[in-house]
C-alpha cells in the first residue's frame, strides 16, 4: 500500500544588518522582507505544486482501482445455475467455469478472491447451484462450504444383497433399476477386485455414498468396489488371509457369515471362532443365513424345507465354506473374520430379539438349553 507524507516545516531565520547606518537599516530591512515575501511565494509555489501532483497521483490510483478486474455488485439476478467442479480443477478452471456461466463476471475477479482466501484450496468436487451475477467473494463463499454440493446421500447398510444395494440407488437417488443392473453384470466397468470371480455379492462395499445429478451406475457401483479396496489394503487383508491359510474371497465369506448372524459387534469375533472351529473340526456350519440366501429369503430362522434345497450355500448338508458371500460385509465383520477371538465354542444362538443377545456353547447339550432359551423367549434356533 502507498504512503503519502506531509513535507516537514522549515523554519527561516532572517537577521537585520546591525550597521548604525540608517539607510543602510532600511535597505537592509526592505530586503529582508522581501527576501521572506519571496521565500513565502517558493514555498507556496511547491506546495501548490506537490498539492497539484498529489491530486493528479490520487486520480490515477482512483483510475487503477476503477479498471480492476469486472465483478458484479450482487446480491444476483434470483436464477440459478448447476456448477460441477471437477476432481483436479484449479481456481482458474473454476473461474472460467463461473465466468462461463455468468455466475461471476470476470475469471479475474474469482481468482483474486481465492487468491485472498485460503480456504479455497479446500473447495471438493462436485455440483453447486450457484445464483447468476452474483460478487467472486460470494461465489467462493459458495463453494468453500461443502454442504451446498448438490447430492443425494445413499446409505448402503452392511449385510446387504446385492438386489438389495441396487434396491438402495433406485430408492434414493432415483437411479434406473435397469441401468444398475446391467452395471452390475459387468464385473470390469466397475472394477471388481479378482477375488470377486466376477460376482458382485459380497464386494459393493457397504457406506453412505453421495451421488451426484447424473451420476450413471457404473459410476456408483466403481465407487462401491474402489472403497472395498481401500478398507481391504488398509486391513491387510490378502496377506492376513494367506497366513490364516485362506483366500481373500473365503475370508469375505466367512465376514459375509458373521454380518448376518450376529446383531452387535462384540459378538463378531465369537461367531466367527465358531466358524473356524467346525472348518477345523470338518463339521457343516449349519447356519441359516447361507440356507436363506440359497432359497432367496430374507428370514433369520429356516424350515425343514428350506433346509433340505440342494444348493452349495446349503450349509447344513454341506461340509466347508458355501461358494461366495452371501451379503456385504462392513468393516467390522472382516477384521473379525480375520481375527477371531480364543474360544473352543461349536455353537451359537440368539436368545433375545429385542437385545440381539447371543448365547454360545461348546457341547451340543449345552447349546439345546440354550436353544430352548430362545423358544421360551418366541425366537427360533441356531
Amino acid at each position: 500500500m502507498s504512503q503519502f507524507g506531509l513535507i516537514p516545516d522549515t523554519d527561516e531565520v532572517v537577521e537585520s544588518d546591525p550597521s548604525p547606518r540608517r539607510r543602510g537599516r532600511r535597505r537592509r530591512k526592505h530586503s529582508s522582507w522581501l527576501a521572506v515575501i519571496v521565500s513565502v511565494a517558493v514555498v507556496g509555489g511547491i506546495a501548490a505544486t506537490i498539492a497539484i501532483a498529489g491530486q493528479s497521483l490520487l486520480s490515477r490510483v482512483g483510475e487503477l482501482v476503477s479498471s480492476g478486474p469486472a465483478d458484479y455488485p450482487g446480491p444476483g439476478t434470483g436464477t440459478t445455475v448447476p456448477i460441477t467442479v471437477e476432481d483436479g480443477d484449479s481456481a482458474s478452471d473454476i473461474a472460467l467455469t463461473l465466468a462461463g456461466e455468468d455466475v461471476v463476471a470476470s475469471a479475474e475477479a474469482f481468482v483474486n478472491a481465492a487468491a485472498r482466501d485460503a480456504a479455497s484450496t479446500g473447495i471438493q468436487p462436485g455440483t453447486y447451484a450457484m445464483p447468476e451475477q452474483i460478487p467472486a467473494e460470494d461465489a467462493l463463499a459458495i463453494l468453500v462450504d461443502p454442504s451446498n454440493r448438490i447430492t443425494d446421500g445413499v446409505l448402503v447398510r452392511e449385510g446387504l444383497r446385492v438386489e438389495q444395494v441396487l434396491n438402495a440407488y433406485v430408492e434414493q437417488a432415483g437411479m434406473d433399476r435397469r441401468d444398475l443392473e446391467r452395471a452390475a453384470n459387468r464385473p470390469a466397468r466397475i472394477g471388481l477386485p479378482d477375488a470377486a470371480d466376477g460376482e458382485p455379492e459380497g464386494f459393493l462395499f457397504p457406506a453412505t455414498y453421495e451421488v451426484e445429478p447424473g451420476t450413471s451406475a457404473v459410476d456408483a457401483l466403481s465407487a462401491m468396489t474402489a472403497t472395498y479396496t481401500q478398507v481391504t489394503d488398509e486391513l491387510g487383508l490378502a496377506e492376513r488371509a494367506r497366513t490364516l491359510g485362506y483366500s481373500e474371497r473365503e475370508i469375505v465369506t466367512i465376514a459375509s457369515i458373521i454380518q448376518a448372524e450376529a446383531r452387535l459387534p462384540e459378538d463378531f469375533g465369537k461367531v466367527s471362532r465358531v466358524i473356524y472351529n467346525r472348518l477345523e473340526d470338518g463339521e457343516p456350519l449349519g447356519m441359516d443365513s447361507t440356507v436363506a440366501f440359497a432359497n432367496d429369503v430374507y428370514t433369520v430362522f429356516t424350515t425343514d424345507e428350506q433346509r433340505a434345497i440342494d444348493s452349495p450355500y446349503n450349509t447344513y448338508t454341506n461340509v466347508g465354506l458355501p461358494p461366495g458371500p452371501i451379503n456385504s460385509p462392513g468393516a467390522d465383520a472382516l477384521e473379525a473374520a480375520l481375527d477371531p477371538v480364543e474360544g473352543d465354542w461349536k455353537y451359537f444362538v440368539t436368545v433375545n430379539l429385542e437385545t440381539g443377545e447371543m448365547k454360545y456353547a461348546e457341547t451340543l447339550q449345552q447349546h439345546n438349553r440354550n436353544v430352548a432359551e430362545a423358544q421360551a423367549n418366541g425366537y427360533g434356533r441356531s
